[in-house]
């Protein structure tokens, strides 16, 4: 009796046994279509053995093996048992959430239109250089190309501008040209485009695969089975991208390796970054993580010598340099309309001598909060604890966490006051007031609202790239990975709030955040400058910027964290949960904290409410789960997730974030 066991996408952590005919011939790494309740479901073979611990008259058969799509390999089903253990989520949910939604449906794989001719490997591996590197550069590609015949991770730390494109390219060309595959990261979807253009130049003749969230099936259906067949040279995606499978995967890049953006916050809430450093340890390949702006994880992992650190100091383009950072006092300097003087005195001299301008502001909307001053109202949620945000184009307020939306009141629903007034800067209001200091400039504004298509995103950033904008407002979108040659300013507004944050990382990505907005002026000759407006001038986050140190920066941040007892000093896990009354929510949480003792060195701290504790209707609370030893955490995280479902209310929901980055 050969019985294959099968991981399916179903909320249990099991596996599930079905018999296989002899006659049909199967391997772990197959689909299979098997009988699940009343319904036929798509599954992944993941063992297959001879018995099995259900009596065999329960089994019931396998309907028939997919040969629709490559056999998945045996590093990608390890990397997947990988994550499902770290994670403490189930491998038939992990198996099945890497997979496209069609290849874990039992409808037929959608066609192609037009198949073009496969190249085969070492073929098509023509590299167009653009430049010749600089020393810095030239040393960091034969470090790594040094090193292409096994694993090891590598930190390329270049400021802005070094030309840690330029390395990865060329460590591309060296795989291409031996038949091998490349996987490259990106935190977000806005920097694919560029990104996807400048190595469709550079390797005109290769097959490049895109991947991220936001293709349509059969866009990403089609980009996934290249990779999974070898045929796709080049990966180049967002974090999903790490979980396809290449069968020559010889070199893995991650840029911007230090973003947020590579946490996934729902499901298995992995880390992109470091499932991408699983994943080269698995192919036996070497991994490039590149940053001007380095997660003090990457950083302490450095200096304890597990990764090998390469430095790019200056910029690529001669006479280059980078940008000259002061801080404007708003304790001395009166802000007009969210502008302090220096700042649109700075911007009227790039006007009069054609050079652009970017405002940078951490915030959608016309203003974050509309309010009445006669008696205090805000407009706030009703299903969140946050407040709505003023949307002028739509005339609506929107809550940015729950979605909800509804329109503007034409008086304070509390006293009637009809004066109500708009609270705080958003990128609309900074818009209209931009427009009226400077109505002969070409104003451009970037952010979600404005660019909600990634084809209007794409369309604004090259005719900013043209020079057919004056001044940019522009939020993170803009902070990382454009290059614009004529932009030589950039000014910061609302840098203090994350100076006043109880995240522990906010002062970390604060740094991050100014410095790679920071780096979009000044690329070419002409030399750039960055105004950052703030009320904590002598803040030691504000003169490391000045100095452009992000070593001392980082050093001086882990000394702090190695007293507080922060990571990367310890380990953590929260298990978070939500349901209608706060009261149940820390009462489950209370109840899982007693549920197993605490071993040594792991210590369960006390259940607290989210800083934003209703979000969409739902009480938030969260307790954390901390420990020095990595080994211990994840052991006891196995036992305790294995026990907790028993425990919750069926109206609860909850989960395990191992790792988490985020504590709203």
């Amino acid at each position: 009796m050969r019985v294959l066991r099968t991981a399916l996408d179903v909320p249990v952590a099991k596996l599930f046994d079905y018999l296989i005919d002899d006659a049909a011939p199967a391997a772990p790494g197959d689909r299979v279509v098997v009988p699940f309740g009343a319904r036929q479901r798509v599954g992944v073979v993941v063992e297959i053995g001879d018995g099995s611990a259900v009596a065999a008259a329960r089994l019931k058969p396998v309907a028939r093996v997919l040969d629709d799509a490559p056999r998945l390999p045996a590093d990608w089903l390890e990397q997947m048992r990988f994550l499902a253990a770290y994670y403490q989520r189930p491998l038939g949910e992990t198996v099945a959430g890497a997979l496209p939604p069609r290849l874990r449906s039992v409808k037929p794989l959608p066609r192609r239109r037009e198949q073009a001719a496969a190249p085969g490997r070492g073929a098509g591996a023509r590299f167009v250089a653009s430049h010749q590197p600089n020393s810095a550069q030239a040393t960091a590609i034969e470090r790594i190309g040094a090193a292409l015949e096994g694993f090891q991770a590598f930190l390329l730390h270049g400021v802005t501008g070094s030309g840690k494109t330029e390395v990865y390219l060329r460590l591309i060309a060296r795989v291409l040209a031996r038949g091998g595959q490349a996987l490259v990261l990106v935190p977000e979807i806005g920097l694919t485009p560029q990104l996807e253009a400048r190595f469709r130049h550079a390797f005109p003749d290769a097959r490049i695969a895109v991947l991220h969230s936001a293709l349509e099936d059969a866009a990403r259906t089609h980009a996934w089975l290249d990779a999974a067949r070898g045929e796709a040279q080049i990966v180049l995606g967002t974090r999903l991208a790490v979980l396809t499978p290449l069968p020559h995967l010889a070199l893995v890049v991650v840029d911007e390796e230090h973003d947020a953006s590579f946490k996934q916050q729902e499901g298995l809430r992995y880390s992109g970054r470091d499932a991408a450093v699983q994943r080269a340890k698995l192919a036996d390949c070497p991994i490039v993580l590149g940053t001007a702006t380095p997660s003090l994880e990457t950083w302490f992992n450095c200096s304890a010598g597990r990764y090998a650190c390469l430095t790019l100091a200056e910029r690529a383009v001669p006479g280059a340099r980078l940008p000259v950072v002061r801080t404007v006092d708003l304790r001395t300097e009166s802000a007009e309309h969210g502008l302090a003087k220096p700042v649109t005195e700075a911007i009227r001299a790039r006007l009069a001598r054609g050079e652009q301008s970017l405002v940078f502001i951490n915030r959608r909307g016309y203003a974050p909060v509309l309010a009445c001053e006669a008696c205090g109202w805000a407009a706030g949620c009703a299903r969140c604890t946050s407040h709505l945000v003023l949307h002028a184009a739509d005339r609506k307020l929107r809550c940015h966490h729950c979605g909800a939306e509804q329109p503007i009141p034409g008086a304070c629903p509390t006293c009637g006051n009809v004066d109500l007034r708009a609270l705080g800067r958003g990128t609309q209001r900074v818009e209209e007031t931009l427009a009226a200091l400077f109505p002969a400039a070409r104003i451009v504004r970037i952010d979600r609202d404005s660019t909600r298509r990634r084809a209007e995103l794409a369309r604004k950033l090259e005719g900013v790239g043209r020079g057919e904008a004056d001044i940019l407002v522009g939020t993170q979108l803009l902070a990382k990975g454009h290059d614009f040659p004529d932009l030589t300013l950039v000014c910061v507004l609302n840098a203090d709030s994350a100076l006043l944050s109880t995240d522990f990382r906010s002062a970390e990505r604060l740094f991050a955040t100014l410095a790679q907005v920071g780096g979009r002026s000044g690329r070419r000759e002409q030399p750039g400058e960055v105004l950052v407006q703030t009320r904590y001038p002598g803040h030691p986050m504000f003169e490391a910027l000045a100095r452009h140190d992000y070593a001392g920066f980082a050093e001086s941040q882990l000394a702090e964290r190695r007293s507080a007892g922060f990571p990367p000093y310890v380990h953590e896990a929260a298990l978070r949960a939500e349901a209608k009354k706060l009261d149940s929510v820390m009462a489950f949480l209370r109840a899982a904290a007693r549920l197993l003792p605490a071993p040594a060195g792991v210590r369960i701290y006390d259940p607290v409410p989210h800083v934003i504790t209703r979000r969409a209707g739902l009480e938030r609370a969260q307790l954390l789960v901390q420990s020095a030893s990595r080994p211990a955490l994840q052991d006891f995280l196995r036992q305790w997730s294995a026990a907790l479902p028993a425990s919750a209310p069926k109206t609860m929901r909850w989960h395990l974030d191992v790792d988490p980055i985020e504590f709203d």
